[in-house]
Formats: structure tokens, C-alpha cells, sequence
């Protein structure tokens, strides 16, 4: 996402630029059920890219393969109506998708690399990625594509939950995953700055999986304890801490903070109410190089067990 979008003016007028991934042989629409859930939202333009993979060489001296050339114009003509008939169908205005879309692309060897190109092209404010379709229902999976584009996309990703119940009104709440680290700070000025243009409540949370550990534990914890106890006055100290840092960006904001707490991951974020037209904003871990992506375990185990649609943020 340009800087210019995210940072400099959150009220601008300008559409949310999404460029959605679109695969013809999936089954699912998520991705286009995630745009028509924007597009509820605030004013967005709405592209699609289909990456076809070349099967063979090209061939010598600039000659092409008529067959591979007259198929491949078939196909991008197919994909083409296809995406948009999945992106009308899920109520995205034909007004909000782009009329160059959808971009078909060729490649010889990297599908990320392709996917990333066109994003750049279409200078996009995110790239929205479907899940696997082994994912349970209204959760995210990650399959081969999102993960490559986990660990280096430029530009925040949308992660599209299987078969997700969305608010016909739109997003009415912006939630961000808060721990006071450089990437946290990074997902709260993106959260607190769609919380301000939508005009929507920015909720700060904190997550304590009991027993998260590599193996089952032989002795579990006690929400009484001690332990329990302090980790609660610690997160809710730091949730305050982000609660000043968005009001410091936006002094309008509406700022809830809650603290989750179960057994697992799973158990943590069910330990708080979700609503269908919540978003969880998260950051990147900095492990990644600067302005990528590069999501961290943590961050794998919330994507995985997240009740909501979830936006990640490049640091």
C-alpha cells in the first residue's frame, strides 16, 4: 500500500484500490464475498489477476505455440467472466470493478513474483487471497500461494476466511492484535487509521493461549493463579499504552481494549465476543525485510484460528 494512502491522509476520498486473486477452479467466492464486504464500506476498485503458468520453454527464435496462444486468449476471455460474475453476484457495484480487469498472467517460474508485479501495477492497497479449501468453515487456511506471499508481499494482504459471514453493513469494527513491539505499532497506525475513515471503533486486543507449548502439558493452569493474575495487569498496561498511541494518531477515535484468554489459541480468541463485521488488522513480524511482509508463529496461530477476516500489515 503507498504511503500516501495508509499514512498521509486517512480521510482521503480516494477508492481503496484491491486487487483480488482468483483462482477459476476453486469452489469458493470468499474473495469476492471480502470485496463485496469493503465495497460496503467505503468506495473501492476492484481488480482481479489469474496467474497461468507457461507448461513449457518458449520456443526458439521468437516463435510462439498457436495452440498454447489461441488457449490461453480462451481462457483469459473465461477468467474474465467468471471473476466478475462472482464479484456481482457477491453485490460488488459493476461501478467498483475495474474495467481493464481481469488481468490474466503468464509466467515462466514464480506465481508470487507475477501476483506481486500485478499489484504493482495496479498500484493496489491490498491483495486479497482466498483460503485453502480444507479450512473449516469461516476460518483461514494457508495453501501454497499465501504462504509465499506471507513471507514477502510489499503491500498489506487480505485473508479471505472459507464460506465467512460478513455484515451487510460493512466493517463495523476495526480490531488490532496489540503487543507493543515495532510490528504491533505498525498494524495499530494502519488499524487506527481505517477505524478514523470508516468511522468505526478500533478494539485493541491481547491473547494468552494456555498450553500453547509443542506437546500436550501435564499440569494446567489455573485462570485464578498468580501467573494468570499478572499476565492480565501486564496486557491491559499495554493495551492502555496502544489505546494513548491511537488516540495520539486520532484523537476522535473510539478505543475499546480487551484481553483473551484460553486454552490454546483457539480458546484465547474465542474468550472474546467477535462480531460479523469485525476485521483484525496484524502486523508483520520484522524478521521480514523492511516494507515486506513475514509473518512469525504467533501470527500464523491468530491467522489460523481468527474468527474475523484478517488484514496484515507490512512493517
Amino acid at each position: 500500500m503507498s504511503s500516501e494512502a495508509t499514512t498521509a491522509d486517512p480521510r482521503s476520498p480516494r477508492p481503496l484500490r484491491i486487487l483480488v486473486t482468483w483462482r477459476p477452479e476453486s469452489t469458493g467466492t470468499e474473495c469476492a464475498d471480502y470485496a463485496a464486504w469493503l465495497a460496503r464500506t467505503q468506495p473501492v476498485v476492484v481488480r482481479t489477476v489469474t496467474v497461468i503458468s507457461r507448461v513449457w520453454s518458449p520456443q526458439p527464435n521468437g516463435r510462439t505455440n498457436s495452440d498454447f496462444e489461441r488457449w490461453l486468449a480462451a481462457e483469459s476471455t473465461a477468467c474474465a467472466a467468471s471473476a466478475r460474475d462472482a464479484l456481482r453476484a457477491a453485490g460488488v457495484p459493476a461501478s467498483m470493478i475495474d474495467p481493464d480487469q481481469p488481468s490474466v498472467v503468464e509466467i515462466d517460474h514464480s506465481e508470487t513474483t507475477a501476483l506481486i508485479s500485478a499489484a504493482e501495477d495496479f498500484d493496489a492497497d491490498l491483495m486479497l487471497l482466498g483460503s485453502h479449501p480444507a479450512a473449516p468453515r469461516g476460518r483461514f487456511r494457508i495453501g501454497s500461494t499465501a504462504d509465499a506471499l506471507l513471507h514477502c508481499a510489499p503491500l498489506p494482504l487480505g485473508l479471505a476466511p472459507r464460506q465467512p459471514k460478513l455484515s451487510k453493513r460493512g466493517v463495523t469494527r476495526v480490531n488490532c492484535s496489540y503487543v507493543d513491539t515495532e510490528q504491533s505499532h505498525q498494524a495499530l497506525r494502519h488499524a487506527a487509521d481505517l477505524a478514523h475513515r470508516w468511522g468505526v471503533p478500533l478494539r485493541l486486543v491481547a491473547f494468552s493461549p494456555r498450553g500453547a507449548t509443542m506437546y500436550p502439558t501435564e499440569v494446567s493452569f489455573d485462570e485464578s493463579s498468580d501467573m494468570m493474575v499478572e499476565w492480565r495487569e501486564q496486557a491491559l498496561a499495554l493495551l492502555d499504552r496502544g489505546r494513548d498511541r491511537a488516540l495520539e494518531r486520532h484523537g476522535d477515535l473510539h478505543v475499546l481494549t480487551e484481553t483473551g484468554s484460553g486454552y490454546g489459541w483457539s480458546g484465547a480468541m474465542n474468550a472474546l465476543k467477535w462480531k460479523k463485521g469485525d476485521l483484525l488488522v496484524l502486523g508483520s513480524s520484522v524478521l521480514g525485510d523492511f516494507n515486506r511482509v513475514f509473518i512469525g508463529p504467533s501470527t500464523n496461530q491468530i491467522v489460523r484460528h481468527s474468527p474475523a477476516p484478517v488484514l496484515i500489515s507490512p512493517v
